[in-house]
């Protein structure tokens, strides 16, 4: 995108200028945090395919203790997106 020259570009235009580069760096943003999360949840989803590496003879209540830590974030996380819990309305 060119940028209008300040001194003789009327200032509403220079404002349409600023939001639009404002809109689409939001979106950039956007979709950079969106495809951090969507690596994550890649991740996790790899990792309890795998039982989060813990093997059914060896499990005891450290691991329990391990996974009800990793479920009250994603609680957390979830009750925020869903407007569930304490972010219920």
């Amino acid at each position: 995108m060119t940028r209008l020259n300040p001194i003789t570009t009327p200032r509403h235009q220079l404002r349409a200028e600023k939001a639009a580069r404002n809109k689409e760096a939001a979106l950039n943003a956007f979709i950079g945090k969106k495809a951090e999360i969507d690596e994550m949840l890649a991740r996790l989803s790899s990792l309890s395919d795998d039982h989060f590496d813990a093997h059914p003879d060896e499990v005891n209540w450290g691991h329990v203790g391990t996974l009800e830590h990793y479920a009250s974030l994603l609680k957390r996380i979830t009750d925020s997106a869903f407007s569930e819990g304490e972010h219920a309305e």
